[in-house]
């Protein structure tokens, strides 16, 4: 494959390298686990373990990313989320010295508001659906003048995320486990993918991964746009954006191989499987990414070396196994 122009995107290589040199010291560097499964027992599978990043996802990086590289005022900062943004915003803004007011809709799990408060962050319950919160947190930065820190749809965000792949990149070639082929990463509003198809547009191939019933990047390539979906999954917490980010989707339609769905059983099933096998605690968002894979839903060639970005861990655990 060869490398696409970036140039005229949302967020590049050299803004994400950029935006790692500036988050490197507040976040984790996770690690890549080389795995075999029975289901794919022929396959070279490697996991980055973003589900031990602080504050339980891959969201720390873009959260710290927005409030090293913009100006916050004394109102703060503010941000919408089913969970995981939140409690990565309360986090930096906690170690940041900034205060947080976090809008959550009533279907985040109380295990995820309970971690937005533990970071000092207010958190504000309402609204059935992320997109009540949103609109909500919306008003509140327009009122007060505190910075919103989208969960998506803004370079800040994207640059953040795709540092997870520059890592991954320097990592498989550091341990001597080659180049990735293709790269598995599951799909909510899309700052993940979005920011890491940037790094690795025309030299991985990267397919997104989301649930049949929370689909909103895959009807956007499909309508060519951003379009408002419906929102019904296990998933819904992490990966229940309605509609696509526009910058998101600017990147994904020129670099995003496809888009595979898995069913909602899949998913469980990928997170039963994680904590047997590796014990590790996966939320259903987190897993959705390794669903496609032990599910067929993507099948690999004979010999390609797959990556599946497991993205979060803020779920109760006695939910996996």
């Amino acid at each position: 494959m060869q490398p696409l122009e970036t140039s005229g995107l949302p967020v590049t290589r050299d803004s994400i390298a950029e935006a790692h040199d500036r988050i490197r010291a507040h976040v984790r560097r996770t690690p890549v686990l080389p795995a075999r499964f029975e289901a794919a027992a022929h396959e070279d599978v490697f996991l980055k373990l973003e589900l031990l990043q602080y504050a339980g996802s891959f969201k720390a990086r873009g959260a710290f990313n927005n409030l090293l590289s913009r100006e916050v005022s004394e109102a703060g900062v503010t941000a919408a989320s089913g969970g995981n943004h939140g409690i990565a915003v309360a986090l930096a803004a906690r170690r940041l010295g900034h205060k947080a007011r976090i809008f959550i809709p009533e279907i985040s799990p109380k295990v995820k508001v309970d971690a937005v408060r533990a970071h000092g962050a207010e958190a504000v319950v309402g609204g059935a659906r992320y997109a009540d919160a949103q609109a909500a947190c919306n008003r509140y930065a327009a009122e007060t003048g505190a910075l919103l820190i989208h969960p998506y749809d803004s370079p800040e965000t994207l640059a953040g995320q795709g540092t997870a792949a520059k890592e991954w990149e320097e990592d498989q070639r550091a341990l001597g486990l080659g180049n990735l082929d293709t790269v598995l990463i599951g799909v909510g509003g899309g700052g993940l993918i979005g920011g890491m198809v940037a790094w690795w547009a025309g030299q991985v191939k990267v397919v997104g991964v989301e649930p049949e019933g929370s689909c909103c990047l895959h009807a956007a390539l499909e309508a060519g746009r951003p379009v408002d979906v419906e929102v019904n999954s296990v998933a819904a917490d992490s990966l229940g954006a309605k509609r696509a980010g526009s910058l998101v989707f600017e990147v994904a339609r020129h670099a995003v191989d496809h888009v595979a769905l898995v069913a909602d059983d899949a998913i469980r099933d990928a997170q039963k499987l994680l904590w047997r096998d590796f014990r590790l605690v996966s939320e259903p968002g987190g897993a959705a990414a390794m669903a496609a894979l032990l599910s067929g839903r993507y099948q690999p060639r004979a010999g390609e070396h797959v990556g599946v970005l497991l993205c979060g861990s803020n779920t109760d655990p006695a939910t996996v196994t």
